[in-house]
């Protein structure tokens, strides 16, 4: 088709001679990616991100720590995990060898540290600060005198969200 960026003929190819350096066009399906090493890091980097994003959101100028931050930091930590981890396969009882799983299973890759990027940027706010139901629960505390319940503010956080 005329005038649009991309044609049969160039393969999905980027018309930025800089994103056709960088980023490469093919996948490699065999690179595993449901790893042990994306959910630990992901789901750390996501708690981490939201915790310290909402204890820095209570200073006159709040930080605010971004997913890049963890983008970056993850890298070394995932090369070391795959370094230091072992690779023995583990199963589960009585589901025989298609249900078992390895710590380890090879090189650090890049769809497993854009899936920790993606979980770290869910626990980041996009930079936007902590939820504002937050702000509530810090109001009733603080101007009222009333504590609420942890389950009744959670559930006010969570539903707000939506």
């Amino acid at each position: 088709a005329s005038g649009s960026y991309f044609s049969d003929e160039d393969d999905g190819e980027s018309p930025i001679e800089q994103v056709r350096l960088t980023v490469r066009n093919t996948d490699d399906p065999t690179l595993p990616v449901w790893t042990f090493r994306m959910w630990f890091l992901g789901i750390v980097s996501c708690g981490l991100l939201s915790f310290l994003n909402q204890f820095f959101s209570y200073r006159t100028q709040p930080l605010v720590i971004t997913q890049i931050t963890v983008q970056i930091a993850v890298l070394p930590i995932g090369r070391f995990m795959a370094a230091a981890l072992p690779e023995r396969r583990f199963g589960l009882p009585g589901l025989g060898p298609a249900w078992s799983f390895t710590l380890n299973p090879g090189p650090f890759n890049i769809k497993e540290h854009v899936l920790i990027s993606i979980f770290a940027n869910a626990g980041s706010a996009f930079g936007n600060g902590p939820a504002y139901a937050v702000g509530i629960v810090d109001i009733v505390k603080a101007l009222y005198g009333r504590s609420i319940s942890f389950l009744a503010g959670w559930l006010l956080i969570i539903t707000t969200q939506v």
